[in-house]
């Protein structure tokens, strides 16, 4: 570790276009500012301005922010070009910035308090080393998010279209979007396109559609539903149609969308190797969801360390002879929130035979339970034994075997 004194500390306030860097020595002491273009071109304005800081021997350290954001083209520059980069994390920059007892907010005041927080806290800041491969996919997941969410809007807007052409519209199929009910919503956006169709006719539109799963019973019931609704045409029917039209060319449009990125995450995933979709409640997706939160499984040196990370490790709080462990609201929340989800299909069941679809992590919870937790506290717990589950399946790329219940759980 190279001595304080013998360091100069950049800290760079990062933004869409601009960058801004204010240079401080190892008393605190402001050094410098420079502002640049936040593009590879402009990356050099920063190296010339630091070289006359590095005369008497002194070597730079830099601390960036959002190394997955705005900061990654910086940060790639700057390890390729062999420089010592630290990620400072934002709350420490800002609890920095509120600890004075004027708090004012510019770019400038900014960076330094990155660049002050560095100096203080260098030993512990990790390593800013973005990798492409999990910033594609991190890239990729975000993408799949945003489609999800338009997709689900989408599929919204047709639940409320539906329910003034078809009053009973959830009982025509499982699945309002599904690709027969899709189908059928296109060709009989509305009771009017019906008029005249005989039982035979919809059985045979049904039958080719659902490759002979649905036929005479089903165009039955839904000519049986129409009938009891009664008439639902209104003035302007034709342009309601359109909109329930264009509402199906959207959702089958997104779910085109869905699907190939889907496969790119698929295809990129490979490059990892990693067996986490061997795990119960882990698809294609979960894995890559839990890869683009984690990164690197190696910056984390043990479990516990992906434990704070992702928030799931209890907060102790203490005073005197008082001491307490509080549920943690730090961290990481997206990856809390992936774990927790995760945690809970560990203690689903078939619905068939009502078995577990993972015996260990279900009797755990039943042993929690028994001990006189409550079910949140319980989950809890399952997240904990889950986060060393996942930081051992990253880490040696094994695939999950459920252990065995011992035999005194189990009875």
């Amino acid at each position: 570790m190279i001595q304080p004194d013998k360091l100069v500390y950049v800290g760079v306030d990062l933004h869409k276009q601009h960058h801004t860097a204010v240079i401080i020595d190892c008393w605190n002491q402001k050094l410098g500012e420079i502002k640049f273009y936040n593009k590879p071109s402009a990356f050099s304005q920063l190296e010339k301005k630091l070289k006359k800081y590095m005369k008497n021997g002194l070597s730079v350290v830099y601390g960036l922010e959002d190394v997955g954001g705005y900061g990654r083209a910086l940060a790639v520059y700057l390890n390729e070009k062999g420089c010592w980069v630290k990620e400072v994390n934002a709350k420490l920059a800002n609890a920095r910035r509120k600890s004075h007892v004027t708090v004012q907010k510019s770019d400038s005041w900014d960076a330094e308090c990155v660049a002050k927080v560095l100096r203080d806290e260098l030993p512990n800041l990790p390593d800013a080393k973005p990798v492409d491969l999990y910033w594609a996919i991190s890239q990729l997941v975000t993408q799949r998010k945003w489609q999800a969410k338009n997709l689900s809007g989408i599929v919204k807007r047709l639940h409320q279209q539906l329910g003034y052409h078809y009053p009973s519209y959830k009982k025509f199929f499982s699945e309002i979007d599904g690709k027969t009910a899709l189908a059928f919503w296109h060709k009989y956006p509305s009771s009017r396109h019906l008029s005249g169709v005989v039982t035979e006719e919809l059985a045979k539109y049904l039958r080719k559609l659902s490759n002979n799963g649905l036929s005479i019973k089903k165009a039955e019931q839904i000519l049986h539903l129409i009938a009891e609704d009664g008439d639902t045409y209104r003035d302007f029917q034709d342009k309601r149609d359109f909109l329930v039209k264009r509402l199906v060319r959207s959702i089958r449009f997104y779910k085109k969308e869905l699907t190939r990125i889907e496969q790119e995450i698929e295809g990129v995933m490979k490059e990892l190797g990693l067996q986490l979709e061997s795990m119960t409640g882990i698809d294609v997706v979960t894995a890559a969801e839990l890869v683009a939160e984690i990164g690197d499984i190696h910056r984390f040196s043990n479990p516990d360390k992906l434990a704070r990370f992702a928030g799931v490790a209890p907060i102790s709080v203490g005073s005197g002879d008082k001491h307490r462990n509080y549920k943690s609201k730090q961290g990481n929340r997206e990856l809390h929130d992936i774990i927790k989800a995760l945690a809970i299909r560990q203690i689903a069941v078939t619905r068939g035979k009502r078995e577990p679809r993972n015996p260990y992590f279900y009797f755990y919870y039943e042993q929690k339970m028994a001990t006189g937790k409550t079910k949140q506290q319980a989950i809890v717990c399952i997240m904990r034994k889950l986060v060393n589950v996942i930081y051992y399946l990253m880490k040696t790329k094994a695939v999950y075997t459920i252990p065995e219940v011992p035999i005194k759980q189990a009875s």
